[in-house]
């Protein structure tokens, strides 16, 4: 399994980024995707999630109407589009499959929301 996020980096508060997740090495189609993120000293949280078919999502309530989480056009891909971003969305974003009993990461990309 190799997860492979990108799209991170420094938006204003207020901007807009996308973050993408490149999977590879099981049957994308089968699972439900997360994204997760981490900030400085605190815990791993979920942020969103996506059922295998798309047809389901869910997303922490801090983000809620801001962003929104998709399977990409790209063959396995999952987006996290954020929006209306706040300095508290200032993270390491990870994006997370659950195969096989066993958790699977990205490396992570980081969001900066500073002006």
């Amino acid at each position: 399994v190799q997860l492979v996020e990108s799209g991170g980096g420094l938006a204003q508060p207020g901007g807009s980024l996308r973050l993408s997740c490149a999977a590879s090495g099981f049957t994308f189609s089968s699972y439900v995707m997360r994204w997760y993120r981490q900030a400085a000293g605190k815990e791993r949280e979920l942020v969103a999630g996506i059922g295998n078919t798309g047809g389901t999502t869910n997303y922490a309530d801090s983000v809620k109407g801001r962003f929104t989480i998709s399977r990409g056009s790209a063959k396995n891909t999952v987006a996290l589009q954020m929006n209306s971003l706040r300095p508290e969305d200032t993270a390491v974003y990870y994006c997370n499959v659950r195969a096989s009993l066993q958790n699977y990461w990205g490396q992570g990309t980081q969001v900066t929301v500073s002006s």
